[in-house]
């Protein structure tokens, strides 16, 4: 008979994957899961659930270490980190925390996501899962990042989310400043949808021949606008937020491998999973630390 995946546990490797399947890949969250165990007359509590969470994550971990060593080999990688509520052992309250996801390109052949929970968001939390890694990093303009910028990693700026605070603007009050720029995405954009299935030298090549000039215009414009508008005003910050950042947003210009934004990111931020109370993730945490191990750093 074959060794149990928690040492005299009740539950099967196959009931394991189930529940794990059902959390991770179908957005399941362990309270629905408790209340179709109890349809079916199996008495499961949440937190057993938890626990059995925590220990796979546990047993998995090595598989997890070694897709994080693979995912440093890549040479362009995206992050961006989400914030999750926790209960805090002891004192019954709630703190923030955050689940760090690191993935490949859209362009790498690799296909993956390491997720990373930690207790905040500090910047150290970042460095400690690069370490040495030297690579172009793709994330929005969070200031946790910048130690790694000083060190050798080259930043990536995400034009989606300069695009964002144009269309907050418009969306709000018609401004006719934002209209013009999201004309100027939108050509971007449109460059960027004719190049994604090219090779890397081939989608540089267009992005010089069709995207460089329409940023160098948009540059201009956004110069210009930006002597017209009040100091201070909604159109100034989200003038100054490209054009400080401009050299980082276009950098995907220069290198076929290098993706317009960090949407990778966002999306592998948004479906990976759905977390558990607050409570729950106490339980987790805490079976994960007495086996020795990181739950939340997961695949």
């Amino acid at each position: 008979m074959p060794p149990h995946v928690i040492d005299k546990g009740i539950p099967t490797a196959s009931l394991l994957a189930y529940t794990l399947v059902s959390k991770y890949g179908d957005h399941l969250p362990l309270y629905r899961q408790e209340r179709i165990f109890a349809r079916a007359g199996l008495a499961i509590p949440r937190s057993t659930l938890g626990a059995w969470v925590g220990v796979c994550g546990v047993r998995l971990q090595p598989l997890v270490d070694a897709l994080h060593q693979e995912i440093l080999q890549q040479g362009v990688l995206h992050a961006d980190e989400t914030p999750v509520q926790m209960l805090s052992p002891g004192k019954g309250k709630t703190h923030r925390a955050y689940l760090w996801a690191y993935t490949a390109t859209q362009f790498a052949d690799l296909r993956a996501v390491v997720y990373d929970f930690a207790d905040s968001r500090a910047g150290e939390h970042a460095r400690t899962f690069l370490g040495d890694w030297q690579g172009k990093l793709v994330c929005d303009d969070y200031g946790g990042y910048k130690a790694g910028f000083q060190q050798g990693i080259i930043e990536i700026g995400c034009a989606a989310h300069a695009r964002r605070k144009f269309f907050d603007l418009h969306a709000s009050n018609k401004s006719q400043i934002a209209e013009q720029a999201l004309k100027f995405f939108a050509a971007l954009y449109d460059v960027e949808r004719e190049a994604v299935d090219l090779k890397p030298d081939k989608r540089r090549a267009l992005r010089q021949l069709r995207a460089k000039p329409v940023a160098e215009a948009l540059h201009t414009w956004m110069t210009g606008q930006r002597k017209l508008v009040p100091e201070g005003s909604a159109i100034a910050l989200a003038l100054d937020y490209s054009l400080k950042r401009w050299e980082a947003l276009t950098r995907y210009l220069e290198d076929g491998d290098v993706p317009v934004d960090n949407n990778q990111a966002h999306a592998a931020s948004g479906m990976s999973l759905v977390m558990p109370t607050p409570g729950l993730c106490r339980v987790m945490k805490r079976t994960a630390q007495q086996l020795g191990g990181s739950l939340f750093r997961m695949a």
